[in-house]
């Protein structure tokens, strides 16, 4: 198992919330393919969207519904700063995780998270698990309290 993985079932056993994470046989990294491979509609896909804080030097993740798009404007005047382009390093080096695999749990450090309301009109969505083919289903209420993260209007 994956450093990563075995990451995101720590903290999801840590929060005792009885999830299964899934391996599919297909990759999971966009949103259309993990909506393919759950079965599922593509807004119950949360994407975990990582921007780079302009001001703070550190990531800001946004939780976002699969059919979304982050407005970059909105985005930056919710998290209270510029926001700029991540590199593939400085989210490794923060969350632990690789573009495309991206969970919204198990960090390696605390990171500002932000929620798309859109999210909450499900009953369950489902998240990477900490690789581009794993992920798990969870009621959106609980996503919200594990991440900490505080709704916001982002999005286009």
């Amino acid at each position: 198992m994956s450093k990563s993985l075995a990451r995101v079932k720590a903290a999801l056993e840590a929060a005792g919330e009885p999830v299964e994470v899934l391996e599919m046989g297909e990759s999971t990294r966009t949103a259309a393919e993990a909506a393919a491979a759950a079965g599922c509609e593509l807004d119950q896909i949360a994407k975990s969207i990582i921007f780079r804080g302009e001001d703070s030097g550190h990531v800001v993740l946004f939780l976002t519904a699969g059919g979304n798009r982050v407005d970059p404007e909105k985005a930056a005047a919710v998290a209270g700063q510029p926001l700029g382009k991540a590199d593939a390093a400085l989210i490794r080096a923060e969350t632990g995780f690789a573009i495309g695999g991206v969970a919204p749990v198990g960090h390696l450090k605390p990171v500002a998270a932000f929620y798309d309301p859109r999210l909450s009109d499900f009953e369950k969505v489902w998240a990477a698990a900490g690789t581009p083919r794993h992920i798990f289903a969870i009621a959106p209420g609980r996503l919200l309290e594990l991440t900490v993260a505080r709704p916001a209007e982002f999005t286009v």
